[in-house]
């Protein structure tokens, strides 16, 4: 059997997917592609760099934002680079451990980036429902040791994935249907019994991007539940818009990571280009749009990037 379509050892290679049905234009659909992690990777960038020469952005939410742009760097280096390779080279090639890597930084990436957001959401609790205590509660030691909890939780977590995965023998057609490896699909492709890893891959989910994301809409209702015993109608709308763009950049995460089950779950009766998109918005859209909507809705930021470009 040839090595596409079968492959029963560790060390044979998986076949990455382009868009099908597009071939004569996949050249076109890589300039999309290219603008994205361009924009992405100078975007965020440009918002480490004022963050860190500015002394006036020390402060908290800035700080925590500088945690998101990483992660978003990460998640941008991980998989553009094989997908700008698969459009404009053709080099669907990755071999098993090359896969297995990239599923780790992946996951790490995405469960830290659920932590960052789940710790803004705290500073807007804090600063909101206890603004005298907000100096004294999130110091920039207690802000560092957050950060750090948060990265180690994701990546004590996703460690023992590449192993479960490895330990696996691979006899099945080896093409994967995106240009990045999946946990699911990869899974797939084993021939044994791969009950333990979805187990494991569903618990660390629900204990990461679940907790959080419960743990998020406490502390808006405790946000609301503060700003509607404000009898200010002008103050109300006031203290909610601080709140707007860390919710775009929730909305912008939590969006692609709910509809990737639902795609995986309900796959074979879903459109495959669907899936394919999902798949794209899901690592593609926030490392995008989070460093356009921060700098379009924090007024002080935005006046710190016009000055940067401008000078």
């Amino acid at each position: 059997m040839s090595a596409v379509n079968d492959t029963k050892s560790n060390s044979a290679e998986l076949l990455l997917t382009r868009i099908p049905g597009m071939e004569d234009i996949h050249l076109w659909i890589s300039i999309p592609f290219y603008l994205i992690y361009v924009i992405s990777i100078v975007g965020n960038s440009v918002i480490l760099f004022i963050i860190k020469t500015d002394p006036s952005l020390q402060e908290p939410m800035y700080i925590f934002l500088s945690m998101l742009a990483v992660t978003d760097l990460g998640l941008s280096v991980t998989t553009m680079p094989t997908i700008l390779g698969i459009f404009l080279f053709k080099s669907r090639e990755i071999s098993l451990d090359a896969c297995f890597a990239q599923l780790f930084f992946i996951n790490s990436l995405s469960y830290i980036q659920s932590s960052v957001l789940l710790l803004m959401a705290f500073d807007r609790f804090v600063a909101i429902c206890n603004p005298l205590r907000y100096a004294s509660i999130l110091t920039l030691p207690k802000i560092v040791k957050m950060g750090l909890v948060c990265a180690l939780r994701a990546v004590a977590l996703i460690f023992p994935l590449p192993f479960l995965l490895k330990r696996f023998q691979y006899c099945r057609a080896n093409v994967l249907s995106h240009s990045y490896c999946v946990n699911r699909e990869v899974m797939n492709l084993a021939c044994s019994d791969i009950t333990v890893n979805s187990t494991y891959i569903l618990s660390i989910a629900l204990l990461t991007v679940g907790l959080d994301s419960l743990l998020i809409c406490l502390s808006y209702v405790m946000i609301l539940r503060t700003v509607l015993s404000i009898t200010s109608h002008m103050e109300s709308l006031r203290v909610l818009n601080t709140c707007v763009v860390h919710l775009c950049a929730v909305f912008l995460f939590h969006t692609p990571v709910l509809g990737l089950p639902v795609k995986h779950r309900f796959g074979n009766s879903s459109s495959h280009s669907l899936q394919i998109f999902l798949g794209y918005v899901y690592l593609l859209v926030p490392p995008l749009m989070n460093p356009i909507v921060y700098s379009v809705k924090s007024k002080h930021l935005h006046v710190k990037i016009i000055r940067v470009f401008f000078k």
